[in-house]
């Protein structure tokens, strides 16, 4: 069964053995796939790829193999009727902060769950509301609608807040465009070599330049300088936005974490990451696991000021995550900060030298979606997650 698929992973440059391709079959015969191609497809990179770095291979290798196969839908013609409404009035949404906070609550898998509900129960079109697949409402399914997190169904990508799009055929190469960034981003990053300084150690690095000055001075005798080595002191310290609208540049993010872990040209390097803004804890992993989790405190308390501060995030939530709200720091310390806006300028405060690097371009759907936008590069200096704003970034960075 498949079995000059098996051939073409080989070919491909993926070890699969046979122990790896009896598993697949085995799974196959328990309907782990769930009968649908892109379940096929997940199941196979999962028992079949042993490392991240060959999804892209492995993509390439599906593509080829089952390039005729046509493609099923999870979401019916008429339901993506009834959501092509380019036509209906943006009034319908009406922004509902308590809803929005009980989306935010929901987990990916609750959210995948109720979605087969409501495609299952759903046979009328909706506009507006917060519960069934619609548009421009508080509902996590649907297009062109205020929630903080869900699934877009139909439509085109607005507000970039959907980890996942239904009915998105995902595998494709990347694997150019990725590597050639990678690249790019690292030759940019080493422009923070620059920022070496002479350490007080005894001069034993043999200086070229003023041994030629001083041999000519003296008519020709060899008169042999040294000077005291320069050694990298760069110390940066890394905070990436993770999940929610950030899924959509998970690529490019990815690009330039490999990029800043290759470098190897800083004295010191820290990454934490966070979901939208900084506020009373930083985290060790991008899923933001509570046993990774690392109070905001400590970090300032602990990191000196001479680090290199580089924020990377959409700077896009909604206004009450970044100024109050639900999201108030409910410490009863009355030192203690009360908002994302608050840690943000604790960090400006403290480090001389921070950017913020942005992946999206500054909204152009309203006001509303540009106001934390707006905030934060106000804050810091906000520069385009591309390799020319990251060199014009790290010039920034260099600057005493």
């Amino acid at each position: 069964m498949f079995e000059e698929f098996l051939y073409t992973l080989r070919r491909g440059g993926l070890k699969v053995s046979l122990t790896e391709w009896m598993s697949l079959m085995e799974a196959l015969d328990k309907g782990l796939h769930r009968s649908s191609f892109t379940g096929f497809y997940y199941l196979c990179r999962c028992l079949l790829v042993k490392s991240e770095a060959d999804f892209d291979r492995f993509d390439r290798c599906f593509l080829q193999y089952f390039r005729d196969v046509p493609f099923e839908g999870e979401v019916s013609q008429e339901l993506l009727d009834w959501l092509d409404r380019p036509d209906v009035l943006s009034g319908y949404a009406n922004w509902d902060e308590e809803q929005a906070r009980l989306n935010e609550l929901l987990s990916e898998e609750e959210i995948e769950k109720m979605l087969q509900e409501r495609m299952r129960e759903q046979n009328e079109e909706h506009n507006g509301g917060n519960y069934w697949v619609g548009t421009h409402g508080m509902s996590t399914f649907g297009n062109s609608g205020l929630s903080p997190k869900g699934i877009r169904v139909g439509g085109q990508g607005m507000h970039r807040r959907a980890f996942r799009v239904a009915g998105e055929r995902k595998f494709r190469d990347f694997r150019k465009d990725n590597t050639l960034d990678t690249r790019q981003f690292q030759v940019a990053l080493k422009r923070l070599r620059q920022y070496s300084g002479l350490v007080e150690l005894p001069p034993t690095e043999f200086d070229v330049d003023n041994t030629i000055q001083d041999t000519a001075e003296k008519g020709g005798m060899l008169t042999v300088r040294y000077k005291r080595p320069r050694q990298n002191t760069v110390k940066v310290l890394l905070l990436m936005d993770s999940g929610g609208s950030m899924d959509y540049y998970a690529q490019l993010c990815s690009a330039l974490f490999q990029a800043v872990s290759k470098v190897g040209h800083f004295k010191d390097l820290k990454v934490y990451y966070f979901h939208n803004c900084v506020y009373g804890r930083v985290y060790d992993n991008p899923s933001l696991l509570p046993s990774g989790a690392l109070q905001t405190d400590w970090l300032l308390s602990n990191l000196s000021s001479e680090y290199k501060v580089i924020f990377v995030g959409d700077a896009q939530m909604a206004p009450y995550e970044l100024t109050g709200g639900w999201y108030y720091n409910r410490d009863r310390d009355p030192s203690a900060p009360k908002c994302g806006m608050d840690w943000l300028l604790r960090f400006r405060d403290k480090y001389q030298n921070a950017i913020w690097l942005n992946p999206s371009d500054r909204p152009g759907w309203g006001q509303y979606w540009c106001e934390t936008y707006d905030q934060i590069a106000a804050v810091f200096p906000m520069f385009p997650l591309t390799v020319q704003g990251l060199e014009d970034g790290m010039k920034k960075l260099l600057a005493r």
